[in-house]
């Protein structure tokens, strides 16, 4: 019955609660959309004639009274299709692109395309997927197919988690060791790695069988350049205090010098001078190469036993009054929050940075659930939200499913998370900035399978970050990524279930 319900609803066009005919197949849904006399074949879309229009106010008057925020007018378009040309109007460039992805999706899923008028803007500022490289390096052309992914879906942030414990993934000169040696690892699944008495073991990059790779400062310009024209900002992150064995195993002067002689392989130590040096001198690196206003540092999972234990860390807490180790931990985050402003940059961190007092200037991801952002934004701060339980996309899709990993997050789950809680006042909610998808690699080494955990759980989370609340609709939505599902397929992409060879 499902099968017959996809293919009648391809062929009559879907409908809305309410009757009214709806863009067949668009993901995310767009605000308002009506359907003009005629249609025209999916391939002489793009031989059309277009007439684009930038102007605010010929926007404005099309909006018709309606209020949108600044940042959601720059993104806003009007567009119209018909026999004799495609019309656009915006108030920016980004509109007109995001114009164009939607009439890329409509000609690239439907044979044909009803003429129809589109007036359009997002729910949210930030629509993004994180892609962890540290546990499995996947390149740049892996990087690029899937910003192409998130463009023609609307997304506009792309979290680049370059830096964790099995892994340094990313050109830095003033430490060349970070990519010389803390870049390769004798083996290639991260399990193996970690669990086989080898954790921490790295080699010299060209040591025969070396497994890994990072990311050179001209293949992170080929990508921003990519990224640009399509209108995603790429936000890198560095992490600290913690997931810095890769670190310590470059630099080990960096690490904790512990009573009994021994150094700490976990945390980078905040007691020392030459850990505010180092970082410093790396962020100015990261700087240089990411114009994103964002810099993400982490800030999760520390486990801060060694710094009770250690002398530096003892006599920074003493100098600067601090009572525990969770507000020595704030003080470093603070104290690298001030340097990234001092160089035009703000800061987000995992929902660990409330600990010990947040950042004046902080932005939350709130991964751990939906409390710790809730926290956050009655502090008057930003939030992206992240809940592990419905957006963190290692978790399997089915039990049955290739390497099922944690609780089941299926498509469904992903698409009712609403990120505005019932808790969340009118007055405070431009505080939650949007939502992204993590797509963590310890179980995850091949292209393939990352693809197939993001696909199609990121259709999902593209259209609760851009569409309406009233406009997300289930059985639809889930009619609607099946289609795309199959086109996304014929383009090269894995998508779950993955098809028999």
């Amino acid at each position: 019955m499902k099968r017959i319900f996809i293919a009648l609803a391809l062929v009559c066009g879907a409908m809305s609660a309410k009757g009214q005919p709806q863009p067949t197949n668009l993901i995310p849904a767009p605000v308002e959309y009506s359907v003009h006399s005629g249609n025209i074949a999916a391939n002489k879309v793009a031989g059309l004639h277009e007439k684009v229009r930038i102007s605010e106010k010929a926007l404005l008057r099309l909006l018709e009274g309606k209020k949108l925020a600044d940042w959601q007018l720059k993104s806003a378009y009007w567009l119209e299709l018909g026999k004799k040309g495609v019309k656009i109007v915006a108030a920016d460039e980004e509109g007109v692109f995001y114009a164009r992805q939607t009439l890329k999706m409509m000609a690239s899923l439907d044979s044909t395309v009803s003429c129809c008028a589109i007036l359009d803007w997002p729910r949210f500022r930030y629509r993004g997927v994180m892609l962890d490289e540290s546990r499995h390096f996947q390149g740049k052309d892996f990087v690029k197919k899937q910003l192409e992914m998130m463009a023609l879906l609307k997304m506009n942030r792309f979290h680049f988690h370059l830096v964790d414990n099995p892994g340094w993934r990313v050109q830095i000169d003033a430490y060349p060791r970070l990519t010389k040696l803390t870049a390769w690892r004798p083996v290639s699944f991260f399990w193996d790695w970690e669990k086989n008495e080898i954790g921490g073991l790295f080699v010299e990059e060209g040591t025969p069988g070396a497994y890994g790779g990072y990311y050179t400062k001209q293949d992170i310009a080929d990508i921003l350049s990519f990224a640009n024209e399509r209108h995603i900002e790429v936000i890198p992150e560095i992490e600290m205090p913690g997931h810095n064995y890769e670190t310590r195993a470059a630099y080990p002067e960096l690490a904790c010098s512990l009573p009994n002689g021994g150094k700490d392989p976990w945390e980078l130590c905040p007691g020392k001078e030459s850990t505010f040096d180092f970082l410093e001198k790396v962020l100015l690196e990261v700087f240089d190469m990411f114009p994103s206003k964002y810099i993400h540092i982490g800030g999760d999972e520390a486990r801060k036993n060694n710094w009770k234990l250690c002398p530096d860390c003892q006599a920074r807490m003493q100098a600067e009054g601090l009572k525990s180790v969770e507000e020595l931990q704030s003080y470093m985050i603070r104290r690298m929050e001030r340097f990234a402003h001092a160089h035009g940059k703000r800061i987000i961190g995992w929902d660990e940075i409330l600990q010990g007092g947040l950042a004046p200037d902080a932005t939350v991801m709130s991964w751990h659930g939906t409390e710790a952002g809730l926290r956050a934004v009655k502090e008057e701060h930003d939030v992206i939200f992240t809940p592990t339980h419905y957006l963190y996309l290692d978790h399997h899709q089915d039990p049955a499913q290739f390497r099922p990993v944690g609780r089941q997050v299926s498509l469904e789950k992903v698409y009712s998370f609403n990120p505005m809680a019932e808790s969340i006042s009118e007055a405070d909610a431009h505080h939650v900035l949007g939502v992204q998808g993590c797509l963590w690699t310890e179980h995850v080494q091949d292209a393939w399978h990352a693809e197939m955990m993001l696909y199609p759980r990121v259709f999902a989370i593209a259209e609760t970050g851009w569409s309406q609340p009233e406009k997300k609709n289930w059985p639809d939505f889930e009619r609607r990524a099946s289609v795309l599902s199959a086109v996304a397929r014929k383009w090269g992409y894995t998508v779950y279930p993955p098809l028999p060879h």
